[in-house]
């Protein structure tokens, strides 16, 4: 945790800002004479998430998909 006055946080936002980046203050308190009155944090990044569909409309199915499965079918015989 660390407490900077209203001037030194107008001063040095970029700096307290890449504090919080890199992880070495989770919180930053800014202070009117003397006494915190306000905390800067991150905001928390959703997840990527790997999702189905995620990959919808990238790509155009062939409209005789449905048939390759016979052509599948008899290309590995009774393995299938």
């Amino acid at each position: 945790m660390t407490q900077v006055n209203m001037l030194e946080a107008k001063n040095d936002l970029s700096k307290l800002v890449r504090m919080l980046e890199n992880k070495e203050e989770d919180i930053i308190y800014i202070a009117r004479n003397g006494k915190a009155v306000v905390q800067i944090t991150l905001i928390p990044q959703e997840p990527i998430s790997n999702r189905i569909g995620v990959a919808e409309g990238k790509f155009n199915v062939p409209e005789d998909f449905a048939a390759w499965d016979k052509e599948v079918e008899e290309m590995f015989g009774d393995y299938v």
